[in-house]
């Protein structure tokens, strides 16, 4: 979440890195960046170049210096950003404090309700991938049961028949985590391409980025866990030796 404190205009610069250091000195701040009224400008004519027209029009720069800040956790209550806001308020320097509560208040709904639509499709997914993988080991012990007999008859213990199964599952699962990594990174690579400049400003709040290692890591080891889990069900179920 991020406020911003719009400065008076002509403010004396030890006035500035007054207000600079109650802003960094703060814990509920996380970073603390100076936007000059040259940088607030640039940035207004790269995210709306439809309105340069206006600006043209105007001989002064209508922007304020201000300083952008992000708190430090986001799960702070609304009462304890407001008193933080409040104290910045009484400040001299401070000509006005922008803090969209309600905006980023639906933006963290919105965010929760993903991550629960999000959890409830990976569990189905994760039951479908459990599901198929089971049946594909099904289908082949039924096709080797011929080779199954032999080997009992001539002595093979249950690891040693269950063995190759079992590796067969773990690699369709691992498989099928690699494949959904490389159709990640292509949707990730080449859908905000699709799009082109129809996000405009929103690409600043839109940020479409790859998984991370850990999570990678993750992804992989799943996909070898559910694997083993399908193939060991059903090797309890069909294969009794």
């Amino acid at each position: 979440m991020q406020i911003i404190f719009f400065l008076e205009k002509d403010l004396p610069e030890e006035q500035r890195d007054s207000i600079e250091n109650r802003l960094e000195e703060s814990s509920l701040v996380n970073n603390v960046r100076y936007i000059s009224t040259e940088q607030a400008l640039e940035r207004f004519q790269q995210n709306f170049p439809d309105l340069q027209g206006i600006i043209e029009n105007i001989e002064i720069n209508p922007f304020p210096a201000s300083f952008e800040t992000n708190l430090a956790e986001e799960n702070l209550s609304p009462e304890t950003i407001l008193r933080f806001i409040q104290a910045m308020r009484e400040i001299d320097g401070i000509e006005d404090v922008q803090f969209n509560r309600d905006w980023v208040e639906r933006m963290q709904s919105l965010s929760r309700l993903a991550k629960a639509i999000g959890f409830f499709l990976g569990g189905i997914l994760t039951l479908a991938s459990f599901f198929i993988i089971s049946n594909v080991i099904r289908l082949n012990v039924f096709a080797r049961k011929e080779e199954i007999e032999i080997l009992r008859m001539v002595g093979a213990t249950n690891l040693f028949i269950r063995v190759p199964f079992l590796l067969e599952g773990i690699i369709l699962g691992a498989m099928g985590a690699l494949v959904s990594l490389a159709l990640l990174f292509l949707l990730v690579k080449f859908f905000p391409l699709y799009l082109g400049a129809s996000l405009g400003a929103l690409e600043e709040i839109i940020n479409f980025r790859y998984l991370s290692l850990t999570q990678i890591s993750m992804l992989i080891a799943g996909g070898v866990i559910i694997g083993f889990l399908g193939s060991l069900s059903c090797l309890a179920r069909f294969l009794k030796v």
